[in-house]
């Protein structure tokens, strides 16, 4: 059985990534990108598919844990009667895909174990081992392999490798697992030492990049180094999660593939990386997605990793998934929903780009026309909205926003940078959209927005209402939202997307992002020590290391795929947004953060 979400911690390479649970056993790994087919499946199952476990033989009196400072690096300590050791772990930045496992004694002598099981094609089979030089080869049918290097002699079964050792104070050991297509050839591996420097520079150089300066310093670098693990380097695009099919509600169906790229990620992302002055980051991410503009005139909600359309979402039967949540997913049905606000959300990522300095050509100018069109064209039509409920079409009030926003910031830019549009037709059907949401979207006997024209619910994304400048913070119907999604959806500083009896499931989690939308939405109404208060009960979710889910639930505790980018990304902006406002409060000019006024 694995082990609670919260267990886990991250290692990546910024190609694929793989998960550790406190007990030394990496139970997922799909290399050698982040969609491929999981070789250790046990997140969502047993032992039986697939792990590689490195722990005392006996069970630890403590286990403590942390990332060395400024890095992916991992270190697991296990402190037991004998004595005690340090687990090392992590992915060095490059071209091969490794996992680096590095064993050390600290205090007295330990017993310890390592067991390497494996079961490609997502846990369904298992591999021929074989040996190889200093370890073992383990290999599937499709002719892609593990080799494991060791500085001990293994005992090899059929379908797996193990190792029994002793391990003394001042004694270091090494495991080394490559994965391999057909025609790699192995990594050179000569100083461990040096290999360990390497990783630990790459990613402080990395990190020294960054501007803020902030209260949080310590949680916004752990996120800005989960959402640069979550990229994926050849093409510069980003992972919503790592993961597949950690249930947002245990035991239930609502069990999603996150392993691809969601547009509306994509523009939050840009926005946190040119606030952190992460400018080459920012760049990839925005080339990435005009060359999705160049090529599909309809925008798809989500993408594989190169830009290309994700494949069709199928189950794995044979895994009984996490605390047996059915069915596991690979792929993602959401890809053929109509979601409106994907145009407004890349219009604002180019206007975000502009603004920044981040000129894209005339041609882009051109394309982002034909996406008003298409705005134009279908903004009156329902969708399935941001939460992609399945088979519940409305009058989304998010989407029909991000619809005026599609108008509204390609109206700004064709003012600011004299570029050629019909702006009198645009304002007149941006003003269209901004009048009907304010007459159809608002309940007439509470003066709140609603989820949609056609329920009179309450819906944590029309928080994004005064943070996309759609109305200021201060209109009477932004206040009444504010405090009526407070009362009706908020728990302990917890937000939930709507109420938990309507998701797929019947129940969810809060749902991490949307706390921290409230929390801008307080800062922005000037009710400071409020926001401050909840941004640090917030804070407190993450687990050990840092991490967040997509939901947080009293009983389950952190729950969905894991870690997830867009709490990460929430995360980093209400932080950017107290510090501005901080900066504000005391006398200073206002810093560049991620709301921006819409002059």
């Amino acid at each position: 059985m694995s082990q609670p979400i919260k267990d886990y911690a991250l290692l990546g390479n910024l190609r694929c990534a793989a998960l550790v649970g406190r007990n030394g056993s990496i139970d997922w790994f799909c290399p050698p990108r982040f969609d491929a087919p999981a070789c250790f499946s046990k997140l969502l199952g047993s032992d039986e598919h697939g792990f590689w476990q490195i722990a005392p033989q006996q069970p630890p009196q403590r286990i403590e844990r942390h990332y060395q400072q400024d890095t992916l690096v991992l270190c697991t300590e296990f402190h037991s009667q004998g004595g005690r050791v340090r687990l090392t772990d992590y992915m060095p930045v490059g071209d091969a895909t490794l996992i680096v496992r590095c064993v050390e004694g600290l205090e007295g002598r330990q017993q310890m174990r390592m067991q390497l099981a494996p079961r490609f094609g997502d846990g369904a089979r298992p591999p021929r081992c074989e040996p190889h030089a200093d370890g073992c080869s383990l290999w599937d049918a499709d002719g892609q392999r593990l080799i494991l290097r060791s500085d001990l002699p293994l005992q090899l079964d059929p379908d797996q490798a193990s190792a029994s050792f002793q391990i003394a104070a001042g004694q270091r050991l090494y495991f080394v697992l490559q994965h391999l297509q057909a025609d790699e050839q192995p990594a050179v591996l000569e100083d461990m030492q040096k290999l360990l420097h390497d990783c630990r520079h790459w990613w402080r150089s990395w990190v020294s990049q960054s501007t803020y300066q902030g209260r949080w310093r310590d949680a916004v670098i752990r996120s800005l180094i989960t959402l640069k693990a979550l990229t994926y380097l050849p093409t510069g695009s980003m992972v919503a999660a790592p993961t597949t099919s950690l249930p947002e509600a245990p035991g239930r169906s609502a069990n999603w593939d996150y392993r691809f790229c969601w547009i509306r990620d994509a523009v939050w992302a840009l926005d946190i990386l040119i606030d952190s002055n992460y400018l080459e980051e920012a760049h990839a991410w925005r080339d990435w997605l005009l060359r999705l503009m160049s090529r599909d005139s309809d925008l798809r909600v989500l993408y594989d990793l190169d830009g290309q359309n994700s494949p069709q979402e199928r189950q794995l039967d044979w895994l009984p998934g996490h605390l047996d949540s059915r069915p596991v997913r690979s792929g993602n049905a959401a890809r053929d929903q109509h979601q409106l606000d994907v145009y407004g959300q890349l219009i604002d990522l180019l206007h975000i780009g502009r603004r920044s300095g981040l000129r894209p050509s005339q041609q882009t100018w051109y394309r982002q026309c034909r996406l008003v069109d298409k705005v134009i064209a279908c903004w009156h039509q329902p969708d399935e909205g941001i939460w992609e409920l399945r088979g519940r079409r409305r009058h989304y009030i998010h989407s029909k926003v991000y619809a005026w926003v599609a108008l509204d910031r390609s109206i700004r830019d064709a003012e600011q940078f004299k570029l050629h549009a019909p702006l009198a037709h645009w304002r007149r059907v941006r003003n269209e959209i901004h009048a009907q949401v304010c007459e159809r979207g608002v309940d007439p006997q509470r003066g709140v927005f609603k989820q949609s024209y056609e329920d009179a619910e309450p819906d944590a994304s029309v928080l994004m209402i005064p943070l996309l400048g759609f109305l200021p913070v201060e209109d009477p119907r932004v206040q009444a939202t504010i405090d009526w999604i407070q009362q009706e959806l908020q728990r302990n500083s917890l937000v939930y997307r709507f109420r938990p009896h309507r998701s797929e499931a019947g129940w969810e989690g809060s749902f991490i992002a949307c706390s921290f939308w409230m929390v801008d939405n307080l800062i922005m109404s000037q009710r400071q020590e409020q926001a401050e208060a909840q941004f640090a009960r917030l804070l407190a979710l993450r687990n050990d290391v840092g991490l967040l889910a997509e939901q947080y639930h009293p009983q389950y505790g952190l729950l969905g795929n894991f870690p997830q980018a867009l709490s990460h990304l929430a995360l980093v902006k209400s932080a950017y947004l107290i510090q501005a406002c901080e900066k504000v409060h005391h006398g200073g000019a206002p810093e560049r953060h991620s709301y921006r006024p819409l002059d």
